[in-house]
């Protein structure tokens, strides 16, 4: 196969041109510190280093390949193809799962069971270079794909948990979109799939190669418009008519019961309007109320709703009274308009989220907008 790849002289400047795009990629996420792609988006620190240094072992790996592509033939090829495969189990492998576990950023995951999953394929690839012999190839395989599929089946448990977590941490959604993640989970796991089960002929060579330049790309994409979060406590803006001060703000969570929970809401959530600051934070939040994150997520669990969703919910009724007194005061407007000043960034994310409390779009509401029953979901 390898003199087909010297003699294919389309595939060598393929070849050259996905490991520049990778390198460059590199680079670009390691040194810049702005966002190229979406200014107003601040990434994870911490994703983007990662992402940097896979697509820096992306880049090498066609390099250390390079060897086996020269000799072509006989044992030395194949020695070369193992070494291969050897940084492949070491660098590449085990970076595409930091990458991923690096896009929840709910908590920090411990990064050594990657080493403990990672470390029987590496043993056996350095058996297969000590022996000389491709014996083991078809073991490694199937324990590759099972550990793939282990480590998949845990990435969707993580990301649903993850999914609940920022709905009970965040009042805005946009940029923290899961699907997205999942999206370059899947495309990691099926490149790395079809790199393990193929079986080297030219269109299987520059099937990996383009697919390598859609996961580059996939991958910058991810890292770019992925928002940073936060939730720590941070400064509320001082609102007319509220100090968010708490005279009770010395209690324990265990001391303040769920009924003067929904009684502080009102004070210093709803009366004030708290509920239109964008990005509004359950942390944020439990400071204005004096208590803590924890406990007023247990009380919208009690409730049977989430953060996110009475966060909204307080939105789209807020959308709907300034929809009313416009009509009523026969102002001009736009849906988008009023959307904005009830809380949201987007009219997309407003769209959405009202359809699904209201079971209706916005259009045809505004056709007819009498009373309906806002889901707590």
């Amino acid at each position: 196969m390898y003199n087909q790849i010297l003699e294919d002289k389309i595939f060598l400047i393929l070849y050259a041109v996905v490991m520049a795009i990778a390198a460059i990629a590199s680079i670009y996420l390691y040194y810049r510190r702005g966002n190229a792609f979406a200014p107003d988006i601040v990434p994870p620190e911490r994703l983007r280093r990662w992402t940097a240094a896979f697509l820096a072992v992306n880049a090498l790996g066609h390099v250390w390949y390079m060897p086996a592509i020269l000799v072509y033939s006989g044992e030395a090829a194949m020695l070369s193809s193992f070494v291969g495969g050897l940084l492949d189990c070491m660098l590449v492998i085990p970076l595409s799962l930091v990458v991923m576990l690096c896009m929840l950023q709910d908590r920090r995951r411990p990064l050594w069971p990657i080493a403990v999953m990672v470390a029987p394929i590496v043993v056996g690839v350095v058996v297969c270079i000590v022996t000389r012999s491709d014996a083991l190839l078809p073991w490694l395989r199937g324990y590759y794909l099972l550990a793939a599929l282990g480590f998949t089946i845990y990435m969707v448990r993580a990301v649903r948990e993850y999914r609940r977590w920022l709905r009970d941490n965040f009042a805005d959604l946009e940029h923290k979109e899961v699907w997205q993640s999942l999206l370059v989970v899947a495309a990691i796991q099926l490149m790395f799939g079809f790199y393990v089960g193929g079986y080297g002929s030219m269109a299987y060579e520059y099937i990996v190669q383009v697919s390598d330049i859609v996961l580059i790309g996939l991958l910058l994409w991810r890292v770019e418009t992925l928002q940073t979060l936060q939730t720590l406590p941070q400064p509320l803006p001082k609102m007319e008519g509220s100090d968010y001060t708490l005279e009770a703000g010395n209690q324990s969570c265990d001391s303040l019961p769920f009924n003067d929970i929904e009684r502080l809401l009102q004070q210093y959530c709803v009366a004030p309007e708290l509920y239109l600051q964008h990005d509004l934070t359950v942390t944020q939040l439990a400071q204005a109320l004096g208590t803590n994150r924890f406990y007023l997520s247990q009380y919208f669990a009690y409730e049977g709703t989430t953060y996110n969703a009475y966060i909204n919910n307080l939105r789209i009724q807020h959308f709907a009274k300034l929809y009313r007194d416009s009509i009523a005061d026969q102002r001009p407007f736009s849906a988008k308009q009023l959307a904005s000043e009830s809380g949201y960034r987007s009219y997309s994310t407003f769209s959405l989220a009202f359809k699904k409390r209201t079971g209706m779009s916005v259009t045809v509401w505004m056709q007819n907008p009498g009373d309906w029953k806002i889901s707590k979901e």
